[in-house]
């Protein structure tokens, strides 16, 4: 996919003024797809620009990932490599130690583990990396996988995108179902019953699209998962049909709700932003939308709920879910 170019022009190396060939070098490097190393780097540079010298390209490499612009990563192959990073969420590798082939993947799990841990030890985290190595499938089984890279890596990152979106919305429909039945405010079943319409409707179309994008490819479903976001995918429903199980009244269901959406619409619309434009970021930042629409609808259930109940004050929704999770 293109990648957009950031803006560099507030960001020098400590003493240093604007370099035409360090721009030079950056742009070449923004182009690259996978990851590259520093002598690769210079001969793609030496084809564009000859008279740029290798010191030059090893200064601007060290000068990017310093910015934030590239990150420096370790197959074990007696060298580094250089990846973008601008644009492109923190991810982790799979290495293998027979061919030093690597894969790439996304895991909010693994990073809100990660950053749950740096927490509790009141640890400022400024870098993270996660590596794993093994063997490969081609190497241990001779069967060469369906690959994610080069001209695939969208359609994988839509698809996975879909299936997230996918598996949110069954999680909200389950929830706004068991909600209406629960409900005993007329007004308030009739919102929950009208979510839980909308969920279905959504969950239709979003299956239509996924069917739509697997059929151009016969063997995207088989390629291997890019995205492994499981518990935020379904999760925060989930809890809250877990909730409301226990029992509760109406204002309750309505608190839980607003929780569950605006941790919905926070996921995908913080995630959508830090990913290039693509099919991918486009479903993420879709749904974050349609989150954002069914938080302030419950938002605005949840005022008239207490003001028909003779709650002149009624508390903010944000402070009375925090509230309520303490209990």
């Amino acid at each position: 996919m293109d990648r957009q170019l950031p803006d560099l022009s507030s960001l020098r190396p400590a003493g240093g003024k604007r370099s035409s060939k360090r721009d030079r070098v950056l742009n070449v490097f923004l182009r690259q797809e996978g990851h590259v190393s520093a002598d690769d780097l210079f001969e793609r540079v030496r084809r564009e620009a000859a008279g740029i010298a290798r010191a030059t390209v090893y200064r601007t490499l060290q000068w990017m990932v310093g910015a934030g612009i590239a990150r420096k990563v370790d197959f074990g192959e007696g060298r580094f490599r250089f990846e973008p990073a601008y644009r492109h969420p923190r991810h982790f590798h799979l290495i293998c130690t027979r061919c030093h082939s690597s894969s790439e993947f996304l895991s909010t799990d693994v990073e809100a583990l990660m950053e749950e841990i740096a927490a509790a030890r009141n640890f400022a985290a400024t870098q993270s990396v996660v590596q794993i190595h093994g063997t490969c499938g081609e190497c241990r089984t001779g069967r060469k996988p369906a690959p994610i890279d080069g001209p695939t890596t969208e359609l994988v990152f839509a698809r996975d995108a879909l299936r997230m979106a996918i598996a949110t919305e069954r999680s909200g429909l389950e929830f706004y179902a068991r909600a209406a039945g629960q409900a005993k405010d007329p007004r308030g079943r009739t919102v929950f019953q009208k979510l839980a319409a909308e969920e279905g409707e959504h969950l239709g179309t979003l299956e239509k699209r996924y069917r739509q994008l697997v059929a151009g490819d016969p063997q995207l479903e088989s390629r291997p998962t890019f995205l492994f976001f499981k518990g935020a995918a379904s999760g925060l429903f989930a809890e809250g049909a877990k909730e409301l199980i226990k029992g509760g009244d109406d204002l309750q269901a309505l608190l839980i709700g607003i929780r569950c959406e605006r941790g919905s619409h926070e996921f995908f619309k913080r995630y959508g932003e830090r990913f290039e434009d693509s099919e991918g970021k486009q479903i993420f930042l879709e749904f974050a939308d349609e989150e954002r629409v069914h938080l302030e609808l419950l938002i605005r259930e949840y005022r008239a709920l207490r003001a028909r109940q003779g709650q002149s004050t009624p508390a903010r929704p944000a402070v009375a879910a925090r509230r309520q999770r303490r209990r």
